[in-house]
Parts: structure tokens; C-alpha cells; sequence
């Protein structure tokens, strides 16, 4: 794995268990996640697969009944298991930050928006209102959003979709956090305004050097804007690596049945690749490896749990069958 001393974000065995009345929730089941300063890590699965309540761990934003552990979870040397609440909340929004799935979450109506952006900027540094102000104005235009001296004086529901969520984006930025955590923030948009954002945050990781995990189930999103991928099912992370590695040559059999599952120049006219099943409950996961069940690769081995390895520099797959065809 990757040098220690080089990580913002070094996360091993990540567990983040729902008890409830039925039994045992295993929403996130041992996650280990590294990400470099300034890099962007694409988090992909299918609804269900744990995505979304890591990016919510990362942030300790877990109510009960989740608890959350870890055997390791460490950002820009500090050992985040060890900080109490109130250092917690003064960590996030300085430098960590989360741009939610729906951007209400993030903003609340009663509020014009100037009042929202201030606020924020002025919980976590000692600046006068015309200086946050002023900082509001300038990142909501590298957001791309027009006139942004006029967006400040509307409330949310006088704006677009497109447009709050550019808001949301624009927050979380507003302190330049070492890591943004965004939970499928295009997910609602059009694919043009998709487009804009995905080349906005993009853009702007590059010249801050703010490091992003980007929550999504949509592989060819992710494909053009990530340096790595991690592939999540049933809670575990199946398979990682550069995006490149991984796209073109995908070992773990769900990898593979996600990138066949995307329509391309290839499959016109032909029926699209279908992953067969649906995922299994979190509650009753079978014995070994959580996809045997709708694996073509699956054999007696699979009721072993498999192993993470390693099988190019980089690029680790936990499968029992890693890189055999149908």
C-alpha cells in the first residue's frame, strides 16, 4: 500500500454496524480506503452497497442505532477516533467537507443564501461580514454561476436544481477543505449541467489540491473525472485501482458486470449485459464472498471469505476467481 506519510485520508477495517430489532445491519463491513492530497477517488456500487454511509462515517454524521470503529482512521495525521465532538464539528466544514445527494439537505429555505454562505465562513474563521461576503461572490463564480452578487440575495427555492446544487458545491469549497466528500451530487441534474459540474470540481481539485471522493453508481461519470476507483458491494470494497486499470481491465466479476451493463458504440442494437439478482440483504449476508450468488465465476470456494490481493501495482481484487471469463 501506499507510504503513510504521504496520505490525507488513511482509513483501515472501517465497520459501521446498524443494531437494530431485526439484527445487525453490516452497512459498511471492513472498508479500507488511502487518498493522496489534490487526488479524486471514485466510491461506486449499486444502491445499497454501503457507498453513501462510509462518505457519511468519514464525517462521523452516524446517528444511532449505527455505530461506527475502526482499526484505523487517520486524516492528515490526525487520528480522528480520538478527537471529541466539538473538535469534530470544527473539523468539518474547514477541512472536510460533504456535498449531499439533494442540496436541501445543505441549504435551508428560510435563509437567504448570502446569510447561509457568511455563516458558514465565519463559524470557522475570525473574518468581518464584507470579507466572507466577498468570498461567497468569488467562489460562487467558480462554480459558474452568474451574477453571483444577485444569487446571494435569493432564497433556495427561487433557484433551479442545477443552480443550488452549484450553491452546495460552492459551500463546501468556501474554506477550501483538504477533502470533499460528494454523495452523487449530480445525480438529479440534467446531463448538461452534469457535464459543467463534473468540469467545475474538477477543475478546481486540480488548482486548490483538494483531495475528492466522489459517491456514485454510475461507472462512465466516474470513469472521466477519478484517478482511482473503489468498487463497493454488500458493504466490502471488491476491487480498486487507477481508473485506467480498472475500465480496461476489470478483474472482479461485479466490476465486470457494471462496465458490460453501460451502453456504448459497440452494443447498439444488442440487448445490455444484466447482473443477475438483486443485493443481498445486509442482515443475512451468505457465508464467503457476498456476490456468489449472483456470480458467474462462482464455485465451492466462494463460501470462503476471499482475500484483497494485490494483482498489478495498485490494483487490488478480493475474488477467489479474479480475471476468468464467463
Amino acid at each position: 500500500m501506499t507510504a503513510t506519510s504521504s496520505l490525507l485520508l488513511d482509513v483501515q477495517g472501517l465497520k459501521t454496524w446498524f443494531h437494530t430489532r431485526a439484527g445487525i445491519v453490516k452497512a459498511v463491513d471492513g472498508v479500507s480506503l488511502q487518498l493522496q492530497h489534490g487526488e479524486i477517488l471514485g466510491l461506486v456500487g449499486e444502491s445499497g452497497s454501503g457507498k453513501s454511509i462510509t462518505g457519511f462515517s468519514l464525517m462521523k454524521l452516524v446517528d444511532e442505532p449505527g455505530r461506527m470503529q475502526a482499526e484505523r482512521l487517520y486524516f492528515n495525521g490526525q487520528d480522528l477516533q480520538s478527537l471529541p465532538d466539538e473538535e469534530y464539528r470544527r473539523l468539518r466544514g474547514r477541512d472536510m467537507a460533504m456535498i449531499f445527494q439533494d442540496p436541501m439537505m445543505t441549504l435551508n429555505p428560510t435563509l437567504r443564501v448570502d446569510t447561509q454562505m457568511i455563516e458558514a465562513i465565519r463559524a470557522h474563521k475570525r473574518v468581518s461580514r464584507k470579507a466572507a461576503r466577498d468570498r461567497a461572490i468569488q467562489v460562487l463564480g467558480m462554480v459558474g454561476i452568474p451574477s453571483p452578487a444577485d444569487r446571494l440575495l435569493v432564497y433556495p427555492h427561487q433557484l433551479s436544481g442545477g443552480m443550488r446544487q452549484r450553491i452546495a458545491i460552492a459551500i463546501a469549497l468556501l474554506n477550501e477543505p483538504r477533502l470533499i466528500i460528494a454523495d452523487e451530487p449530480t445525480t438529479a441534474l440534467d446531463v448538461t449541467i452534469q457535464g459543467q459540474i463534473l468540469y467545475e470540481v474538477q477543475k478546481l481539485c486540480r488548482e486548490l489540491g483538494t483531495a475528492l471522493i466522489w459517491i456514485t453508481h454510475d461507472l462512465a461519470i466516474v470513469s472521466g473525472l477519478a484517478d482511482r476507483l473503489a468498487v463497493m458491494y454488500a458493504g466490502r470494497i471488491v476491487e480498486t485501482g487507477p481508473t485506467g486499470q480498472i475500465i480496461g481491465g476489470a478483474q472482479h466479476p461485479y466490476t465486470h458486470g457494471l462496465i458490460s451493463s453501460i451502453p456504448s458504440v459497440d452494443t447498439r442494437g444488442k440487448d445490455l449485459f444484466q447482473i443477475p439478482g438483486s443485493t443481498p440483504s445486509l442482515l443475512d449476508l451468505p457465508p464467503g464472498c457476498p456476490f456468489q450468488a449472483r456470480c458467474y465465476r462462482a464455485s465451492l470456494q466462494c463460501v470462503n471469505p476471499p482475500v484483497l490481493e494485490e494483482t498489478a501495482p495498485g490494483h487490488w481484487v478480493s475474488c477467489w476467481h479474479k480475471g476468468e471469463q464467463a
